[in-house]
Order: C-alpha cells, then sequence, then structure tokens
C-alpha cells in the first residue's frame, strides 16, 4: 500500500513509476480524494473548536444571567453538535475510498527492474549447472510419476482436475525433499520454523496484498476464512500491528505448509501433471528487515534457494523479471527456473521477491531503530525455499533412468535411508 504523503510529494515520480507496471496515472486521483478529506478533517476540528469555545461562553453567560444570550449559544451548539457526525460520516467514507483506491495499486519497482509486459521481458542473470545427456529419450514426470505413486487419475476422482494422490516412493520423496529443505533453512541459514495457521482472516490476506484484488484466485471457507495460497501469508503477518525493537531485526521464519490456489487465471495451462495444483507443499521463507538490509537480503535469501537446487545437482537459471511479470506486492523479483529435460526447458521453481514497506504499510509493522524515538516500517521479503510439488518433479525428470526408476540425489539419500534408488512399482 502506498502513502498519500509520497503522492503529494512527488506525483509526477509516482504516475511514472506506476506506468512502468502498466497503470494509468492515478496521482490527480488520489490527491482530490486526499484534498476533499483533508478538508472535512479541517471542518470537522473547526467545528469541535467552535463548540469548545460556545461551551465557555455559555458558562459566561449563564453567570452573567444573561438568558437570551445562553439560549442563543445553546442553539448553535446543538446546531454543531447535530452537524458533527455528518462531517465524521463523510470523512470516514472519504478515507475509506481513498484507502480503497491506494490499496488497489501494485508496488512501485524498484530501479533496477526492466521494464516489459510480460515474461519475455525477464533478463538472464546466471545459470547454473549443466543439463543432463542421457543415453535413451528423456521423458515428461507425467510418463514417469504414476508408477512412482503420482496419481493423477485418483486425485482427479476425488476432488477434480488439478488433484493429485502421491503415494510410496512419490510420497517418500516428497516428504524427504521438505524435510531436507527445512534443515538446510534452518541449520545452515538460520531461518525458525514455523508451524502456521493454514486458514486466515481477510486482515491476514489484504495484510500481504492478496485482498482486496486477488480473491478469485483463493478459495474461502463457509465461516470466511481463507485457505493460504502460500505460507508467506501467515509468516509475514506474524509482525503485524507489531512495534519491534530494532535490535531484533532480522527475524527470519521458514514453514512448510499445503498451500491452496483456485488457479483461476491458469485455464488451460499445465493441465498434465504435476506442475500446477489446486494443492501443493511449499517451503516458504519469509524475511523481515531494515530499509537499509533489505536489497542485501533479497540477495541472501535468493542464494538461500540457489543453494538448495545446487545440492540436489539441478541445473537451473536465474531470473530477474521485468515490470509486467512481477507479483502485485513485489518491488524487485527474482525467479530461480529449474531444467526439466522431459520438457526440454526451464521452469519456475522459486520466486524471490522484496516488497520494500508495501505490505508493512498494509499491516501497521513498524521497528524503532536502536536510539531513536521515531519508528519506522519494516520491509518484508518472501521466497519459495522450494515448491516441493516442482522440486519433486525436476528430481523424476533429472534424475530418470531407462526402466522407469530414478537415481536418488546425495543430499537426499539421508532421508531416505540411504537408498540410491527409488524403482517403479512400489
Amino acid at each position: 500500500m502506498h502513502d498519500i504523503r509520497s503522492v503529494r510529494a512527488d506525483p509526477a515520480a509516482f504516475d511514472a513509476a506506476l506506468a512502468r507496471r502498466g497503470v494509468a496515472p492515478t496521482s490527480a486521483a488520489l490527491i482530490v480524494l486526499d484534498e476533499r478529506r483533508r478538508a472535512t478533517v479541517a471542518e470537522a476540528q473547526a467545528v469541535q473548536t467552535r463548540r469548545n469555545a460556545l461551551s465557555k461562553e455559555i458558562g459566561q453567560a449563564k453567570a452573567a444571567r444573561d438568558e437570551p444570550r445562553a439560549a442563543a449559544l445553546m442553539a448553535e451548539v446543538a446546531a454543531l453538535k447535530a452537524h458533527l457526525p455528518g462531517l465524521e460520516a463523510a470523512e470516514a467514507a472519504i478515507g475509506a475510498e481513498l484507502d480503497g483506491a491506494l490499496a488497489a495499486l501494485p508496488n512501485l519497482p524498484a530501479a533496477d527492474v526492466p521494464d516489459g509486459a510480460d515474461e519475455a521481458g525477464n533478463i538472464l542473470v546466471h545459470e547454473r549447472g549443466q543439463p543432463r545427456v542421457f543415453a535413451f529419450p528423456a521423458v515428461e514426470h507425467d510418463a514417469l510419476g504414476p508408477a512412482l505413486g503420482l496419481d493423477f487419475e485418483a486425485g482427479a476422482a476425488m476432488a477434480g482436475a488439478r488433484f493429485t494422490l502421491v503415494r510410496g516412493a512419490a510420497a517418500r520423496l516428497a516428504r524427504a525433499l521438505g524435510q531436507f529443505m527445512l534443515d538446510r533453512l534452518t541449520r545452515d541459514h538460520g531461518y525458525e520454523e514455523v508451524s502456521p495457521p493454514l486458514l486466515v482472516r481477510d486482515a491476514a490476506m489484504f495484510g500481504t496484498g492478496q485482498l482486496p484484488k486477488f480473491a478469485d484466485d483463493l478459495f474461502r471457507t463457509t465461516d470466511g476464512r481463507w485457505l493460504i495460497p502460500t505460507a508467506e501469508v501467515s509468516l509475514t503477518n506474524i509482525v503485524r500491528e507489531k512495534d519491534l525493537a530494532g535490535e531484533v531485526l532480522p527475524l527470519r521464519f521458514a514453514a512448510l505448509t499445503p498451500c491452496f490456489r483456485s488457479e483461476a487465471g491458469a485455464a488451460g495451462r499445465d493441465t498434465r501433471g504435476y506442475i500446477r495444483q489446486h494443492q501443493f507443499d511449499k517451503v516458504e521463507m519469509v524475511s523481515i528487515v531494515t530499509s537499509d538490509d533489505s536489497d542485501a537480503e533479497h540477495e541472501r535469501m535468493t542464494r538461500c534457494a540457489e543453494g538448495m537446487l545446487e545440492s540436489l545437482e539441478l541445473p537451473y537459471r536465474r531470473m530477474l523479471l521485468c515490470t509486467g511479470d512481477m507479483g502485485f506486492s513485489a518491488a524487485r523479483t527474482f525467479d530461480l527456473e529449474v531444467w526439466l529435460p522431459g520438457q526440454a526447458r526451464y521452469r519456475e521453481i522459486s520466486s524471490c521477491s522484496t516488497c520494500t514497506d508495501f505490505q508493512a504499510r498494509r499491516m501497521a509493522a513498524r521497528y524503532r531503530p536502536t536510539g531513536e524515538k521515531t519508528a519506522r516500517l519494516v520491509h518484508t521479503l518472501n521466497g519459495s525455499g522450494l515448491a516441493v510439488g516442482r522440486t519433486l518433479v525436476a528430481v523424476i525428470e533429472n534424475y530418470q533412468q531407462e526402466d522407469g526408476g530414478i537415481a536418488v540425489p546425495a543430499a537426499l539419500r539421508p532421508y531416505l535411508g540411504g537408498a540410491e534408488r527409488l524403482a517403479p512399482g512400489r
């Protein structure tokens, strides 16, 4: 969410930054709303000031036994009192309209984010690892998966399209991947493991930017709660309405949770296989830092995700997303894309974003630097570390063997009882 004061301070710069994200100029309309709100506030304050002054005059008139004047003053007070609720209601209505207009606007892109309309405008930062050369034709995971325990038919029969029943070797491998990721983040990178709620209220979704704009992408329960689309929601809201001491930062949280997405905007995309599901597991990283540390933390977080891909010996590349491909709350995003030999292309497996103070303003999350009295908004960051289902797909495709089994990456063997291979049919 944006600060109307920054819009007033430099409306041209605000409009120019939003234009990079394909948003039409909006500063003039925002400033008009703000001026109306401020004028209403000023009028209400003037009415209250006049009421206070009249109260003193009434006392003086009564002390002087000037009953006609006292009666006239009391009539004026009554009129002002009757007028005040209307002003307060108008202020609330205009304020809500202004807040709603501000809340509907995406975060401003960082200066180093490239301009572009869609993923074609993303920039390659680097590639790591060499795609494997197979002695046989590599196939996609949806051909290998059923023999390993990815039961697409049973999942669809139970719950419909984009649900998969995972069993046997695939289930063990998915569990191993999740444990491996959490261990790396907590043991090697200082993240605190969290087991958060999977159901949250409107305020939590609003705080991280899912509401109100993306309600159609979410699942909602009959009692008005929302199933989280990512643990980013729960983890970031840990600091909602908190006034933190500066010395406790940075805070780093990690969680392995199911995630739920309606995929409303993904009709026809990845209808086969395990790439795009309504329910999937993901390890999420969230950092809460000072404004001075957010850029360095963004690099650190992205390297944490990259390190896991390197440990699994999966070829990948880092992409800097352009303005048209970033998420609503992000100021800068790095996507990590893993090589899938069955598809012969790179696919997203992690997305790491800095949201600057955009989410913090929506959540009223602040910190007080040591020795300072004035609180500042924290900066929030989030990233996948990693998406378990897509990592499972990447391991199956990159470690496939000619008989349909898969070799187990060395980093995962301790989590699978030392097994070096998972055979089909188990």
